[in-house]
């Protein structure tokens, strides 16, 4: 069908202003934020408001069996919200209301496109607290995070996105709506279908409200920084602290990174250490914490430790860390990647990550949730340059096995969008492939709802 045809279909039902398809805007839509990936040109770009203008797109597709690529902030790193020739991308970022918070339930109902960080402001209103926060929490948004069940630097302790979603509302490849999950603490009435959409990348349904759980908000962390003299000594010191304790955040930046933020905003890092580890206690025990922390770094041979309550410096460490990805970005194209190993495998990965940059004659700028175990070692390479290119792919693909053959996940966090689709057979096994396609053609038997994307 002509991308015309589309166009006016969209415009007959939707409101004036909700659909775009002029060639700037379509070029815009065609990509996020990963690199090496293809992206076809859709046929249009739609803007919904609301849940019944999501089916009314919706159902357009669905008649005329073209694909339809549901897309929030379009800062993920997988290529999972890249567009398909003919498609409709259907942006969410105008669905940006917080439809309540409730105190006394603990709760937050939230649109797709609401930003992350303002779920978390609007519950410190009412002394609460939204835990998932990637490092793109103020741009990023819920739909987003739900999508590929985004982590973020408080995960260590508190856990990802899918650990904070009690219900959905979910608009099907049929265009219909359903409700899932609930709002008390406890309930397991039937399969949870909460679950199965979260992680599920647009290819399953698409979001178009969520009920969040909130906590408690904490009392003001308390901030350790540790420096090392090689990656080894700070996996180590990572592993004795995860096998024991559980500080608020737990984070890596390699000396690369360190560089490279320092380069772009100086926070007097420095640029000597290998390794930095920053580390937060929001505990009642913070003293108590921090100290333990302190112990286990100072045993796995920490050059330098320093200690702060004061919550201003403790934001700007963390700001540091949050600028890890921007400020390599400076330094070149990046081919970013999302591996996690078990805590007890995260000194093997980060030397194995140096040993792959120097046979590979790649940088690799190595971040992350060091906590978790989950690292986000970056490429850095040049896209005109395809010498450049193939040794970035073959750091990317060496990386990848690395962590399989560690006992990890090709994702953390980003979600396998195109960028890790030819590794997760390897992972999940051929009969558990075979088992998402299943579920794959029972709720999109049509195959329109972002296709070719996470199996």
């Amino acid at each position: 069908m002509a991308n015309s045809d589309v166009v006016a279909a969209l415009r007959s039902t939707l409101p004036d202003g909700r659909v775009k398809s002029d060639g700037e805007t379509l070029e815009a839509y065609r990509f996020d934020e990963t690199t090496l990936t293809d992206a076809g040109i859709p046929a249009v770009v739609v803007f919904p408001r609301s849940t019944e203008e999501v089916q009314s797109a919706v159902r357009v597709a669905a008649e005329r069996r073209i694909p339809i690529v549901p897309r929030g902030a379009g800062s993920g790193l997988a290529g999972g919200a890249n567009a398909i020739d003919g498609c409709i991308v259907l942006s969410l970022t105008a669905m940006n209301e917080i439809v309540t918070i409730d105190p006394h339930n603990q709760l937050a109902v939230a649109q797709p496109g609401v930003i992350t960080a303002d779920v978390n402001r609007a519950a410190i209103e009412h002394g609460l607290f939204y835990p998932p926060d990637p490092a793109s929490f103020e741009f990023c948004t819920i739909g987003g995070n739900i999508a590929t069940n985004a982590g973020g630097l408080c995960c260590v302790k508190y856990g990802v996105t899918g650990d904070f979603v009690l219900g959905l509302e979910v608009v099907l490849a049929d265009a219909s709506v359903i409700r899932i999950g609930r709002r008390s603490r406890k309930g397991v009435a039937g399969y949870d279908l909460v679950h199965l959409f979260i992680g599920s990348e647009g290819t399953l349904g698409i979001v178009t409200e969520a009920t969040l759980r909130l906590r408690p908000a904490t009392q003001p962390p308390g901030t350790l920084v540790a420096s090392f003299a090689t990656v080894r000594a700070a996996g180590e010191a990572i592993t004795a602290i995860a096998t024991t304790l559980t500080p608020s955040r737990l984070e890596l930046m390699d000396r690369t990174t360190i560089g490279a933020v320092e380069r772009w905003k100086p926070m007097g890092l420095g640029t000597e250490p290998e390794a930095l580890l920053l580390v937060q206690s929001d505990s009642a025990e913070q003293e108590a914490e921090l100290s333990a922390v302190e112990t286990i770094c100072k045993g796995a041979g920490a050059a330098m430790l320093v200690r702060s309550s004061d919550p201003a410096e403790a934001e700007l460490l963390m700001t540091a860390r949050r600028l890890a990805h921007p400020a390599l970005k400076l330094l070149g194209d990046t081919l970013s990647d999302d591996v996690a190993v078990p805590t007890r495998a995260i000194p093997a990965l980060l030397v194995g990550i140096d040993e792959i940059a120097r046979t590979t004659g790649v940088t690799v700028g190595t971040f992350g949730h060091a906590g978790d175990g989950n690292m986000h070692p970056t490429i850095l390479f040049d896209q005109f340059d395809p010498e450049s290119v193939d040794k970035a792919r073959t750091a990317f693909d060496k990386i990848i096995r690395l962590t399989m053959d560690l006992g990890g996940t090709i994702t953390g966090e980003h979600g396998v969008g195109i960028l890790k689709l030819p590794y997760l057979k390897s992972e999940i096994g051929e009969r558990a492939h075979a088992l998402h396609a299943s579920i794959k053609t029972a709720l999109d038997p049509l195959g329109i709802l972002n296709p070719g994307k996470a199996f």
